[in-house]
This record gives C-alpha cells, structure tokens and sequence, in this order.
C-alpha cells in the first residue's frame, strides 16, 4: 500500500505533491460480521464490540510496527516531526513499544488504518459481509447493470450462511446470532462503529439502517449518542420510496427460522424492522430504446402557439408509470423555462418511487399576473395546467386514482371557486373577458 503512492498517476502535481509528503494510507478490514458470526457472537452484543475492539487493536499494532521498519528502510514520510507525531492523542495510546519504535525510526505513513466502503471487494472475496457492516441479508436479489445497459437480478448468499449450511445440512434452523440489517437496533451499529473508531486514524464507511416510521427524537438521539461515543461521524439510512440502494431484501415470511442461542451470556436481538418489498434507487433507470407515450396538446390563452406535452412511460413488474417529460412549443419565449422543466420533471421521474407529488407541486403555482379558464374552470398559472396535464396522464395509465387526493383534470368542472391572486380570497371571477375579484376588487384588465 505504501507503494501504491509512488506509483499513482495524479491529475494535478499539487496532488502528488499532498500525497508523497504525508503518505497516507487506508489498512481496514472487510468480513468483519460474518467473522462474528463464527464466534457465536450477536452484532453489537458485548461479545462483539470485545472482539472487535481485539481484532482492530491489533490490526493497528501491527500496521505501525510495520510503518516503522519501513521507515527504518527507506525513510519517514517528508512531514513527519518526531516531537509534534508523539505527543499526538492518538499515538499516546498506542503500546510502549510501538512508541519506541516510532521515536527511534519515524513512521512511513502519516495515517494508516481506515474502514473504506467494500462491497465490491466483499462480493470478489465469495460475498462476505462488507466493512464493518452487519449482513445486510443472508439471501437478497442483486441486480447487476450489465454491458448492453440492462439489469440482470441475481440471487445471492452471504458466505458464512453458505458455510453453515456445508457443515449443519440445507435445513439446518439458523442460530440467533446469524442477525442481519433488517434484525437490527440503531444503537447496535453505533456501539460497533464506535468500538471500532478507537483504532482508525481516519474514517470509517458505516451506515446506520433506521426504520421507516422512526420517530424524530428517537432519530435525532441516534447522532446524539454517535457523539457521546466518539463517533467521528454519522450517516443513517431511513427506507422510502424514493432513494436507497441496489439491494431488496426477502420479505419477512422468507426469513431464516431461527433457534434460540444456548451460549451463556448471549444478548437477545434487538427489535425487527421490515423494509422488504420496496425497491430502492440510487441512481436513475436506464433509458430504454422504445417507450410507449402520449402527446397532449395544451392551448393556454394567452398564448398564440399550443404547447404540446409528450409523457413516455416505463413499464416495471406489469405496472406502467411515468418515465421523461418533452414539452415544445413555437413560441420561443417559453423555450428556457419549458427546457428547464422538461428536464427536472424526467429527472425525478427516473428515479422512481412515488412522482405523484410532481402534479400537486405544479397544480399549487399561482401568476401573480392572474391564470385563465379553461373547459369552464379556472386554471391559476400555465403550471398549473401542465400539472393538470400529467395528472390526466397518470390516472389514464393508472399510477394514480381518479378518485384520490389528486383530484381533478384538464376538462373536469371545478368546484372550488378560485383564489384571487391579490388578496387570496376565494372569490375571483370570470366576467366580460376579464377576471374580477368580488372580495377586493382586483382586475387583470385594470
């Protein structure tokens, strides 16, 4: 690792130049639940964060012992200050011997130990658990982008549950300690991440999985007590439908049986919580070649050009659903803003989960300048009916009920009389070619 800095190829010499004087590195580990697992130890049980906190106390001892002999051999990093580097909190804690060593040859590395996200590196070692993290479930569907562009679901299986199954037979019922994401409390993955912060210079990759319905003081006391451990920092992950990960786990009937541990002492699993079922996203579906859609056209009155609406759809698991916006017109004078929309409204498209919000977000937009009416009702801004546009959209294709919040549609009587765009009042009508309001007396024509 400490050659991999002489051999980089950096963009900037400045870069070169950071890196070759303080030399840093990143020794961590990965596999670290399911080796838990073989001790018969819960994740973030007493047990664990014990052995956890060997594990890496001597992972740190013998990365610097190592840092040392190779400074004795070609030199400490071009930085290093003997004095200021052991008086350092850090290095104060590491064993005698070690700081003598580090007094009498320097130190090769100016950081050197760090937990980095591995989830490739864990599927190239036979998918053990990554980093620090729990298993995020023993059997899941990985869907894996292939080169064509497309996604091919692959079923895969942690090591250490594949290992049990070698030794105890296909049926075996999983032990208690064989715990997953799903099976976890908050303040187990704090309680590992900070046994595990005493020993790393650096950062650790770790997420905290939270459950959807978690209430704001319980989650607000989960940076709370990441703090009061000594965690250097923080990230939780709360399931919904609009961002997550690659992952889905079974659904809770699928689960592994479990039986009770007979290990003296064992700490019972914390609390379940289900987030199976939702498909989450992180970055946005692929285009394919060929979607189905609909045009609309769209003529607002004070517009002497219609604008046209073009909504494609993308069908997943039988249900189709909106995918990209086009909305063109001749008149150039809409061109920066419909450009502008056209691409924000494909953009949270693709990234799936519930987009209806889109339409209420559009429908609520009032022109100061006064709306239109259209079909016999009254429409407060061009927004606005392009909102009633999509909306039209969704319910015809589905992904919306013509009977649900969204209520509705370009063509649909309105029953609410409209706001005046003034004073706010519902009171604004439409009267010899004009919109009056009969509250204050605003005019457009005024």
């Amino acid at each position: 690792m400490d050659n991999v800095v002489d051999v980089s190829r950096f963009p900037l010499e400045e870069q070169r130049q950071e890196a070759v004087a303080k030399r840093r590195i990143g020794l961590g580990v990965t596999g670290l639940a399911d080796a838990l697992i073989m001790m018969r130890a819960h994740y973030g049980g007493e047990r664990a964060v014990t052995l956890a906190r060997t594990w890496l106390a001597g992972l740190r001892r013998e990365a610097y012992l190592a840092s040392t002999r190779l400074a004795k051999e070609k030199g400490p990093f071009p930085l290093f200050d003997a004095e200021a580097y052991l008086a350092g909190e850090t290095v104060a804690g590491l064993d005698r011997d070690v700081r003598e060593a580090i007094a009498a040859n320097g130190i090769r590395n100016a950081l050197l130990t760090s937990i980095a996200p591995t989830g490739t590196i864990s599927l190239f070692a036979d998918n053990i658990s990554s980093g620090l993290e729990p298993v995020f479930a023993f059997s899941y569907t990985r869907n894996v982008l292939m080169p064509d562009g497309t996604r091919r679901s692959e079923e895969v299986t942690d090591y250490a549950l594949r290992l049990w199954r070698r030794m105890r037979g296909e049926s075996a019922p999983l032990p208690d300690y064989f715990v997953d994401a799903q099976g976890l409390r908050p303040a187990d993955h704090i309680r590992m991440q900070a046994a595990v912060q005493e020993y790393i210079d650096s950062s650790i990759s770790k997420t905290i999985n939270v459950p959807e319905d978690i209430a704001f003081e319980d989650f607000k006391d989960v940076y709370l007590e990441a703090y009061r451990l000594g965690c250097k920092g923080c990230t939780t992950y709360r399931p919904n439908d609009v961002t997550g990960a690659v992952l889905e786990a079974p659904a809770a009937a699928d689960a592994e049986p479990l039986l009770p541990l007979d290990e003296p002492g064992s700490e019972t699993p914390g609390d379940a919580f289900e987030t199976a079922g939702v498909i989450h996203l992180t970055r946005p579906l692929d285009r394919p070649e060929v979607l189905p859609g609909r045009t609309y056209k769209l003529r607002w009155p004070e517009s002497d050009h219609a604008i046209y609406l073009t909504v494609n759809d993308v069908v997943r698991n039988g249900r189709r659903r909106p995918f990209e916006v086009f909305i063109n017109s001749k008149n150039m004078d809409h061109y920066a803003w419909t450009l502008g929309l056209t691409r924000m409204i494909s953009a949270v498209f693709r990234r799936g989960g519930d987009v209806s919000f889109v339409v209420e977000e559009l429908k609520a937009v009032f022109d100061p300048r006064g709306g239109s009416w259209m079909d016999g009702r009254y429409v407060p801004s061009l927004l606005a009916a392009i909102g009633d546009v999509l909306e039209t959209h969704m319910t015809n294709i589905g992904f919306i009920s013509d009977s649900g919040e969204s209520i509705g549609s370009v063509g649909e009587p309105h029953r609410r009389s409209a706001s005046c765009p003034r004073c706010g009042l519902p009171g604004l009508i439409h009267q010899e070619g004009c919109h009056l309001c009969t509250s204050c007396g605003f005019s457009k024509c005024a």
